[in-house]
């Protein structure tokens, strides 16, 4: 595989939630399947969502590509905006 700038770690650990959680936005019922944001202890975001990959590959805008090892995913705006002011402008 090309090396790239960047490459995910998968030994980062989870620091803390970014935003409110999907609890207190009325965005689930369950614990064990909700959207969410993380920050990485080395400074990446993870974002739990639901994959739908498959669905807009075909339709994707002029310039973006999804590679073979990534997912396109979707979380509800209301878990974006409430994870906005714990994310740094920078």
């Amino acid at each position: 595989m090309e090396e790239r700038p960047w490459e995910a770690d998968p030994e980062a650990g989870f620091v803390r939630r970014l935003g409110r959680s999907p609890h207190e936005l009325g965005l689930t019922s369950s614990s064990e399947t909700c959207p969410d944001i993380w920050e990485m202890d080395n400074g990446d975001l993870a974002v739990i969502g639901r994959d739908i990959t498959a669905q807009v590959a075909d339709r994707l805008p002029d310039g973006v590509s999804i590679g073979e090892d990534e997912r396109l995913v979707i979380i509800p705006r209301s878990l974006a905006a409430a994870a906005k002011p714990d994310m740094p402008d920078a």
